[in-house]
């Protein structure tokens, strides 16, 4: 069985990770528990979280929503009935646009099928998807952690994760990845949780707004 968190356990990892890391409980008593980020397991999920590729999550979500005022829910069908004219209209880029039309080919033709994923082993999730052009470790990492609910994934391809784990601890702005997963080796089995840590810190100081 896969180690997932939930609404019944997320306060008690929190608290577990406070007891072992001071600058997590400064987090936590500064700005309380963060939310359960979660998202559901499916197609319109993995097209909002490539649409968050290396942008704010402010654009990100401005172009899904202008994507679900114009087709409503996101399916594979969907997707592929618009022309390139039309997705750009919902401010995808070029390659974005091909990245969608990879996913919804696959799910339609069944190569990928999102439902066999949800019990399935980490590494052979990470496998699907990753044939997928340009589904990278960062999508499947956000997918795992929000969608699959997975309890302990540290993607470093994520920059407010990152920039939050470095002030937080104080780090040094060139500091390796592979520093940064050894301070992190503290909270596992728990790295998703201490994350979700992180990122709260992060979004209170600068005051974002996140919409899900």
């Amino acid at each position: 069985m896969h180690a997932v968190f939930h609404e019944n356990n997320f306060n008690t990892i929190c608290d577990q990770l406070a007891k072992k890391d001071k600058d997590l409980r400064a987090i936590i008593k500064e700005h309380g528990y963060p939310p359960m980020w979660t998202r559901p397991a499916t197609f319109q999920t993995l097209i909002l979280t490539i649409l968050e590729q290396q942008v704010s999550l402010a654009s990100a979500f401005a172009a899904f929503k202008k994507l679900r005022a114009r087709i409503g829910y996101v399916t594979p069908a969907k997707i592929l009935s618009l022309s390139d004219e039309d997705l750009r209209s919902c401010y995808f880029s070029r390659q974005k646009i091909v990245y969608a039309r990879e996913l919804a080919n696959a799910i339609q033709s069944k190569s990928l099928q999102l439902k066999k994923l949800d019990q399935a082993h980490e590494d052979e999730i990470r496998l699907s998807l990753k044939a997928i052009k340009g589904i990278g470790d960062w999508t499947v990492d956000v997918y795992l952690m929000h969608a699959l609910q997975r309890t302990d994934l540290f993607p470093l391809g994520d920059i407010a994760l990152v920039n939050s784990l470095k002030t937080v601890k104080k780090l040094p702005k060139d500091i390796s990845k592979e520093k940064m997963l050894a301070i992190a080796e503290v909270w596992r089995p728990n790295r998703t949780i201490a994350a979700m840590i992180l990122w709260h810190d992060y979004i209170k100081k600068r005051g974002i707004v996140v919409e899900s």
